[in-house]
């Protein structure tokens, strides 16, 4: 564990229980994740940051693919494929994270908060749509080879290199590659990034860079998070999500400017 106060350790917690939260119902709970890690832990190595991350989103990112499983349309063996591309990525994208500053992750993570919150703001329906019959159509040869390639390998590396909006990503992705309705796209995404997480926390583990103690609290509150987020989703739809979301990924971008500008 490292050496910081209780308090911070109580907000690092409330970030992980929120990331959770979004992540279940929307996805891209690393938006908040990783820059609540970065902002609480500012003397650490990005590395550690990163590997920590990935550490406790796997928790949460398993418990919801499980819950797909369950309950979304899957094409399971697809799935599979394009997700073991992806964990070969995402361990390369890993290894090349070691190397890399908090000082350069800081303007990255802000960029793609930026791009996120533009994608979300402009395309008011994004996950709103119901399931149509993505599970029916047709896809041609070109087109699943292209996910396993472009999806799997290039955002797996991402999320090896970087990670937040991962779980976005791969639904948009999907969707436009293999013409997958939203639930599908979602549910197949989902198993994707467990094996994304799986892929760049394998690296940092060999390369001792997780800090197992918090991360392994963190990751209860990740779940939990997560747990609770699926019920909400349910309940009070997208469309409060979108404006939280939103909410917290300007926050973030405000303090990691703050930050930026008087590191």
């Amino acid at each position: 564990m490292p050496d910081i106060t209780v308090t911070t350790l109580i907000l690092l917690c409330l970030a992980a229980a929120a990331a959770g939260w979004i992540d279940a119902v929307v996805g891209g709970g690393g938006l908040l994740l990783l820059p609540a890690l970065l902002l609480g832990l500012p003397h650490v190595p990005a590395a550690h940051v990163l590997g920590t991350n990935k550490a406790v989103a796997i928790v949460g990112t398993s418990g919801a693919a499980v819950t797909f499983l369950r309950k979304a349309p899957v094409r399971v063996g697809l799935a599979v494929r394009v997700g073991l591309m992806a964990l070969a990525g995402s361990m390369t994208g890993a290894f090349f994270a070691a190397g890399i500053s908090s000082e350069l992750l800081r303007p990255v993570i802000m960029i793609v908060l930026l791009g996120v919150a533009a994608f979300v703001m402009l395309r008011p329906s994004f996950g709103t749509a119901a399931a149509g019959d993505g599970t029916d159509r047709p896809v041609t040869r070109a087109r699943i080879i292209t996910a396993i390639v472009l999806v799997g390998g290039g955002i797996g590396f991402y999320d090896g290199l970087f990670g937040p909006g991962t779980g976005t990503f791969l639904v948009l992705a999907l969707t436009a590659v293999l013409h997958l309705d939203l639930v599908t796209a979602s549910a197949t995404a989902k198993i994707v990034n467990v094996c994304t997480n799986a892929g760049a926390l394998a690296m940092f583990a060999y390369q001792g860079t997780v800090l197992w103690q918090l991360a392994a609290v963190m990751a209860v509150f990740n779940l939990a998070g997560g747990m609770i987020g699926a019920r909400m989703a349910l309940s009070r739809g997208s469309g409060f999500v979108r404006a939280v979301l939103l909410t917290v990924v300007f926050s973030l971008v405000a303090k990691l400017g703050f930050d930026q500008w008087n590191a």
